[in-house]
């Protein structure tokens, strides 16, 4: 199922984003981008989302910038004072000559005099901003889950017409003359005879062996009575909600399991046609089942 969710946050210091994406896919495939330092949330991340999302390709990902400061300067004293040292070791030996005493800022440019600090977090700083960023997800994460839930209601209506589909296919072919009894009863008997005035005569025993591996395989009322069965148990699973994307793709390969079986065993263009409507249906339904957790 797709959903998309975005979440951002920030402290004095520090501003963050979540962004969660989320396509279709047959199992949960999750894929998280966490910048450096931050290795602890892709832990966290990775242990949520499994009780949001069931299934599909989920992308979580963390931006973080850091807001700007004035930079803080600090005087490297050590190298100061050799440099103060130095230049009055120089005055004593000019020699007479007039030197220009060594000027402050003169000094202070020397490099590596003037140092620019970077203000560290403190211990307290960093436990409370991993704390909120944690907070975020899990408010991005539950904005992901209502987007898919939304798109499920949806999903939900379009698979009830699928269904709806296959039910009528399911009726109409049970209503065709090849399904009833006497239809079966009078295509038997047209094989039996043939059977009959079979040169050499097949024995009795092979004969009913005959007739009954004819009347298997021209009775379809047993894959329509399955098809009807794994109908109500779709609808059923569809109004118990929860994740049921997984169990409706089985019931799917069943559905195409039973159309081809009725396919296999039409010998009337009618039914035959029935059937081809049937796997066409079927493989509709198949498709938006894919896309449901």
């Amino acid at each position: 199922m797709t959903g998309f969710a975005r979440r951002e946050g920030g402290d004095a210091k520090v501003t963050w984003s979540w962004e969660i994406k989320s396509v279709n896919g047959r199992s949960l495939d999750l894929r998280c981008r966490i910048p450096n330092g931050y290795e602890p949330l892709e832990a966290a991340a990775r242990e949520a989302a499994p009780k949001h999302c069931a299934r599909g390709n989920v992308s979580i990902t963390l931006s973080v910038g850091r807001a700007e400061a004035v930079p803080s300067l600090r005087v490297n004293r050590d190298l100061l004072d050799q440099l103060v040292r130095l230049a009055g070791e120089l005055e004593s030996r000019a020699d007479g000559k007039t030197l220009a005493p060594a000027r402050l800022d003169g000094l202070l440019g020397v490099k590596g005099v003037l140092e620019v600090v970077e203000e560290e977090d403190s211990g307290d700083e960093t436990a409370a901003r991993m704390a909120a960023m944690r907070k975020d997800l899990q408010t991005a994460l539950k904005e992901l889950s209502a987007a898919r839930r939304a798109e499920g209601k949806h999903l939900k209506a379009a698979v009830e017409t699928h269904l709806q589909t296959i039910e009528e296919l399911t009726d109409k072919a049970a209503a065709s003359a090849e399904a009833q009894p006497e239809a079966l009863k009078a295509r038997l008997k047209s094989l039996v005879e043939e059977l009959l005035e079979a040169v050499p005569a097949l024995p009795e025993e092979r004969l009913a062996q005959e007739a009954a591996l004819l009347a298997a395989r021209g009775d379809v009322r047993e894959e329509l009575d399955r098809l009807r069965a794994h109908s109500a148990a779709a609808r059923e699973l569809l109004e118990g909600g929860g994740t049921v994307g997984r169990r409706l793709d089985f019931l799917c390969q069943e559905f195409n399991r039973e159309a081809n079986t009725l396919c296999s065993k039409a010998s009337d263009v009618e039914l035959t046609r029935l059937g081809l409507d049937l796997k066409s249906a079927v493989e509709r339904l198949r498709e938006q089942v894919q896309n449901i957790e």
